[in-house]
């Protein structure tokens, strides 16, 4: 009998298996993306993707300022556009980034589909296979994933509550140098680091950027939370302090809407050529309905305002998160972001967050293991927590429903050493009777 279940993709049961690049086999899903099948059911507390609240959003005049772009300026809205951007939005994307400190031309900056096309494009046009990109540790899971399907090298540097230690990033990228390896990229979330929860401090801004000068390393700085500080003015991005030395990149997706799909980068003049031959190469143009939506809603509404009320929202959250784990979860440690969506989570001593998760599932929450942050597949004593999503109320009984988790795991191990894993995050259909 003839089956009917596709064969999976890069598997020896796929007919294309022996056609596909080398690079395609360095491609795999995120341990974030797999989870999204099961942490959108409502039974579920999710504290591990990192959408952002939009209920926050003024929905009616959103709706108004797309139809009014339509109707008065459709023909350009739905045509084909500029590989650089529309340079209206552009020009705004200034007035953004100078609240950070920045200082640019229009011409400086490439509209890209999110800021994940932005990353894409600067690995694309700096790294060959073999080449090393130092990243911190842990490192945004979306990054690694560009990293490997360039066939780059990642190397980590740790970090500590004040961002990336500047001494072990001389260390290492010494260490690098005389082992003869070619470092392209110095990859920094440096304001309120995903997952980390920490931020770099402005000392340490200057000193890694002076690090990165002297070993003739391009810094990509990625900063898509820079304006979601919970207390005082934006911290000056590393950008403000050099332009020929760093590629910025940044996106609307957390300070307005993710569905957008509009970021942008910021690189020195031969870059950015590169960049937009890069970009249409692969896209064309970006959408200019999405873009001109944007520019719309930032020329018509108080959007410093609405970056504020985000703030505050999120600070509650973040409030919500930290005083939960302190009563459920004392034994475990655990970052407190000054902004964001995240804080990372030390477990307590023996517990593996990758062999426990299918567990949380069951028991009816969701977070990303720590192992999906690094290059290694180390990081299995730590979780990322995302606070932007749940309500208040909703966080806590996350949190509530993960100490149980945490404790029942605790108790096993201390009686057995170890736990039969589950096999996968699908059975959240038998929630344990503590938590039915």
């Amino acid at each position: 009998m003839t089956s009917t279940t596709p064969p999976t993709p890069g598997t020896r049961l796929d007919p294309w298996f022996g056609a596909y690049a080398q690079r395609a086999h360095n491609m795999r899903a995120s341990e974030v993306r797999a989870l999204f099948a099961v942490v959108n059911r409502p039974e579920v507390v999710s504290l591990a993707g990192g959408m952002p609240y939009l209920e926050g959003l003024p929905l009616d005049t959103i709706s108004e300022t797309v139809q009014r772009v339509i109707a008065t300026q459709g023909l350009s809205a739905l045509q084909y556009g500029s590989g650089q951007g529309h340079e209206a939005l552009r020009e705004q994307i200034l007035d953004v980034m100078h609240l950070e400190g920045i200082d640019a031309h229009p011409d400086d900056v490439v509209v890209t589909t999110g800021s994940q096309q932005a990353l894409d494009l600067v690995t694309r046009i700096f790294v060959d296979p073999g080449d090393v990109i130092v990243a911190e540790a842990p490192s945004y899971v979306g990054a690694l994933g560009v990293f490997r399907s360039y066939e780059a090298d990642v190397v980590h540097v740790p970090m500590d509550e004040a961002g990336l230690i500047p001494e072990a990033l001389d260390a290492c990228l010494t260490e690098l140098r005389a082992a003869g390896r070619r470092v392209k990229l110095l990859y920094t979330i440096p304001t309120f680091h995903n997952p980390g929860g920490v931020t770099l401090s402005l000392e340490r801004r200057a000193r890694v950027l002076e690090i990165a000068r002297s070993h003739g390393v391009l810094l990509v700085e990625d900063n898509p939370y820079g304006l979601l500080g919970f207390s005082g003015d934006p911290i000056p991005a590393i950008r403000s302090l050099d332009e020929d030395g760093v590629v910025y990149l940044g996106s609307f997706s957390k300070t307005f809407a993710p569905g957008f799909r509009v970021g942008w980068v910021v690189a020195p003049h031969a870059v950015r050529e590169k960049l937009v031959l890069a970009s249409e190469s692969a896209i064309l143009c970006p959408s200019n309905a999405s873009q001109m939506a944007i520019s719309a809603y930032l020329s018509t509404s108080d959007w410093r305002a609405q970056i504020k009320a985000f703030q505050v929202m999120y600070r509650e959250r973040r409030d919500a998160m930290v005083s939960s784990l302190a009563e459920h979860l004392p034994d475990a440690t655990w970052t407190v972001p000054d902004g964001g969506f995240y804080t990372w989570v030390r477990l307590p001593e023996g517990l593996d967050s990758k062999s426990m998760l299918p567990r949380a599932v069951t028991g009816r929450v969701a977070y990303v293991p720590g192992t999906a942050f690094f290059a290694d597949g180390t990081g299995a004593d730590h979780v990322r927590l995302s606070y932007c999503y749940p309500t208040p109320e909703r966080i806590r009984e996350g949190v509530r429903r993960l100490a149980t988790v945490v404790n029942a795991e605790r108790e096993l191990v201390e009686i057995f050493g170890t736990r039969p894993a589950l096999d996968d995050v699908s059975d959240v259909d038998n929630p344990g009777p503590d938590l039915a």
